[in-house]
């Protein structure tokens, strides 16, 4: 299976701080970093990483093919990027001592991409392929659309979370990788519903997708029909939680393809992300994985 990760490319501005800010607070930064993200190149670079063949689309300015090189030195064929005259999506990221972060987000050219281009991008795509998305970029419901057309398996991790998900032709997906909050937002729950609750709705809700719910030190959660699932992280100093879910996804992705069971998946998918917060960064920390396998 060759997998397809139509994304966000972002330059991520990392700030470390003592604390997030608070309204109306003003505090100083440790020496900013300069890093690659954006969900999308994330999980491409987490699936190259754990031995995957995956293909990276979507839209950058000039300012951006830092990344690019950065992607093709991880595996990562990012020939269906396309550059633009205009500007690379940025991500302004708060670090605090503890390892939690703060985002904002500036779309940039993760917002500019037309549906008029999506066919070329998906025209060497054969059925047994998957595409995998986000909710960073624009005309995503085109792209399952499309995607579907061609046979491909269309996987969705609908983050950052708004009202658009609700709009998108959910029933064309065949996987969703959610967290607690996602999840619960999906399901139209109060977030303190238990990850087991969210998934019997979600299961019902869904019934031809399978369910990844992932929760922090909990673990993570597989739902499909009746069939129910767990996955354990590994208990290691956590430095940086950004990218944690973005590694799990290309991770249990990739298990999935080698025919991991679906236990055997969650557990490795897991120590992947484990290892991942114990490091700063984002694409930089994601391990290979012969580091998951040590």
């Amino acid at each position: 299976m060759r997998t397809l990760v139509y994304g966000s490319l972002n330059i991520d501005l990392v700030f470390p701080v003592d604390h997030i800010v608070q309204p109306g607070e003003t505090i100083t930064s440790a020496d900013p970093i300069k890093s690659a993200g954006g969900k999308g190149a994330n999980q491409a670079a987490a699936l190259a990483k754990a031995g995957m063949e995956v293909f990276m689309a979507g839209k950058i300015g000039v300012d951006g093919r830092f990344l690019l090189e950065l992607l093709e030195s991880y595996g990562v064929n990012t020939e269906k990027v396309i550059i633009y005259p205009g500007v690379t999506g940025q991500a302004i990221i708060q670090l605090d001592r503890n390892g939690q972060n703060s985002i904002i987000l500036y779309a940039g050219g993760n917002r500019e991409i037309r549906k008029d281009e999506i066919p070329g991008v998906l025209d060497t795509f054969t059925p047994g392929d998957a595409v995998l998305l986000q909710n960073e970029i624009s005309n995503t419901g085109a792209i399952m659309e499309k995607a579907k057309e061609r046979g491909m398996r269309v996987i969705l991790n609908p983050s950052p979370f708004d009202d658009i998900i609700k709009e998108l032709p959910l029933e064309l997906v065949d996987i969703i990788f959610v967290n607690e909050i996602e999840a619960a937002a999906l399901a139209s729950l109060t977030p303190d519903t238990t990850p087991s609750q969210i998934l019997d709705r979600l299961t019902v809700q869904f019934t031809s997708a399978e369910i990844i719910l992932t929760a922090g030190k909990k673990g993570a959660y597989y739902g499909f029909g009746k069939t129910r699932e767990k996955g354990e992280i590994i208990d290691l100093p956590v430095a940086d939680t950004t990218g944690a879910g973005d590694t799990f996804t290309g991770y249990y992705i990739a298990a999935r393809e080698r025919r991991f069971s679906v236990p055997e998946a969650l557990d490795l998918a897991c120590k992947a992300a484990s290892i991942a917060v114990s490091r700063k960064g984002a694409m930089q920390s994601i391990p290979f994985m012969d580091e998951v396998f040590q």
